[in-house]
């Protein structure tokens, strides 16, 4: 499993990520998504109104190298944030639907994942470490 169980908690709290996708001319595009956690593949699938037509989308035709970010303020006083930030590989997918939603997503399969500030609010916000871990590959 790529994902610890308090991270994939996290995942399942959250409304929103920021997806940066990069388009053939090099340039990088960042976009808030809306998403889900694909438990039976340990993937995170992005999801959206007209996905098919999207920047984001057709960036993944040239390059499928994506970086996603979840993250919020925990507390203001203290201080503390938390953050998920997930490298790895997307592909166009399909999924079904029952909303009005494109059935076209954006499925990403983690490389490398920096976990902060989730779980732990013991330790002083300050003293917080980043848990960054290559994800295993399986091999076919």
């Amino acid at each position: 499993m790529s994902f610890k169980p308090l991270e994939i908690d996290y995942l399942k709290s959250a409304d929103l990520g920021r997806l940066a996708t990069i388009a053939p001319d090099g340039t990088l595009q960042n976009s808030p998504v809306g998403f889900t956690y694909n438990e039976a593949l340990g993937t995170i699938d992005v999801v959206g109104y007209r996905m098919s037509k999207s920047r984001k989308f057709r960036n993944l035709a040239t390059n499928n190298t994506v970086a996603f970010v979840v993250d919020d303020i925990a507390s203001r006083s203290p201080w503390r944030v938390r953050c998920l930030e997930i490298r790895g590989t997307a592909e166009q997918a399909e999924a079904q639907t029952d909303d009005g939603i494109d059935a076209a997503i954006i499925r990403i399969t983690p490389k490398r994942i920096i976990s902060f500030g989730i779980g732990d609010t013991d330790t002083e916000p300050h003293d917080l470490v980043p848990d960054s871990r290559d994800v295993p590959t399986t091999s076919n």
